[in-house]
């Protein structure tokens, strides 16, 4: 192994510096681009600068040193550990491509949280210990619903995971740590009678109140209602034909009366159907109108999908025949709501008033 700092002269009077780096039988050079010198400084300035830059290019070396041979004896140089976690998180976001990025974000506000809750005011990744980790854990579960500590928690994991193969951390502290999803559905389910008091009940945006209406009966997540077009939708024989954004699956879907009713008259193929502001607004806005319909439940964009699922399998709709409509890839997914089903029969059961009557 063998990393050294050379200097290359260019035509315009300034000098390149650059690390050859010859590893693993392989030799690749590394320009310092911040490191331009002048090739001959003629005031003060210029010297100066020049020293600065020299000075610059020396560390980065003995960084360079440093990376390689921790890579070579597994071991994780003092600079690294040191590294601030809070930040190697926000850029590990910034350089994130997926599609479920939005529950990446959501998973790092949670984990700001947290750490404003438990007075941590800087977090190296020295200092992210598996205590730490299992604090994390539970502060989700204690604050979230559902499947989300779930969610975010195997997020969270993806981004230590990253720290370790970048040698920021030796070890994994999440390791053996995992939240279960089992349990169902937790996250609340608006019945029929509630969904009819939603669509009297008013509310700002209407394009919202349309949208979420026309997810409660199609299943639609947040994410494919905003993007579906006129295209999607066909009219003659009422379908409506789209790829779901998380899963890429193709689903075709029978449009029940009050989706159609939503819709109104087709437009421009190529125009969105619903003209929609941020999920957070959609939900800030839905949570005010459901409080405006006297509902009390809190529920969220993704809770129109489990209602869907849950209604549908409540009025007779098989596993295989609700799976398909919500484009799982999977049975196991959908048979999690037949669990919720069963609840609210025992409950409507329960529910139903005795007769007084006595035997003699």
């Amino acid at each position: 192994m063998g990393v050294a700092l050379r200097k290359k002269k260019n035509a315009d009077n300034t000098t390149s510096l650059y690390l050859d780096i010859y590893h693993d039988k392989r030799r690749k050079y590394k320009f310092l681009e911040q490191c331009k010198l002048v090739t001959k400084p003629s005031t003060p300035k210029e010297r100066a600068d020049n020293k600065k830059y020299i000075e610059l290019a020396k560390q980065i070396l003995s960084k360079t040193q440093l990376e390689l041979a921790s890579n070579d004896y597994n071991i994780t140089p003092t600079f690294k550990q040191n590294i601030d976690f809070v930040a190697f998180f926000k850029d590990f976001i910034s350089g994130y491509k997926k599609k479920d990025l939005r529950v990446i974000e959501a998973c790092y506000i949670q984990f700001r949280a947290y750490l404003k809750e438990a007075e941590i005011k800087t977090l190296t990744a020295k200092e992210l210990d598996e205590s730490l980790v299992n604090e994390f854990k539970n502060f989700l579960k204690e604050k979230l619903n559902g499947e989300s500590p779930a969610n975010y928690f195997k997020k969270f994991k993806l981004v230590i995971k990253q720290a370790v193969r970048q040698k920021i951390m030796l070890t994994n502290p999440a390791q053996e740590i995992s939240i279960s999803s089992k349990g169902g559905i937790k996250k609340q389910i608006l019945t029929p009678d509630e969904i009819q008091l939603l669509v009297k009940t008013p509310i700002t945006n209407e394009q919202v109140k349309k949208a979420f209406i026309f997810s409660l009966f199609t299943g639609l997540r947040f994410s494919d209602i905003i993007n579906l077009k006129w295209f999607n939708i066909d009219f003659n024989n009422n379908i409506l034909n789209f790829t779901q954004e998380k899963t890429q699956e193709q689903v075709n879907l029978k449009l029940h009366t009050s989706a159609l009713k939503v819709l109104g008259k087709p437009r421009k193929p190529k125009d969105f159907v619903f003209n929609l502001p941020s999920h957070t607004a959609c939900n800030k806005g839905l949570k005010h109108w459901v409080k405006k319909a006297g509902i009390n439940k809190t529920i969220t964009w993704h809770c129109a999908r489990h209602s869907f699922a849950t209604n549908i399998i409540f009025f007779g709709a098989d596993v295989n025949t609700a799976s398909k409509l919500l484009g799982h890839t999977s049975l196991r997914f959908t048979e999690r709501y037949t669990h919720v089903v069963n609840s609210l029969k025992e409950k409507a059961i329960s529910n139903l008033p005795e007769a007084n009557f006595n035997y003699e």
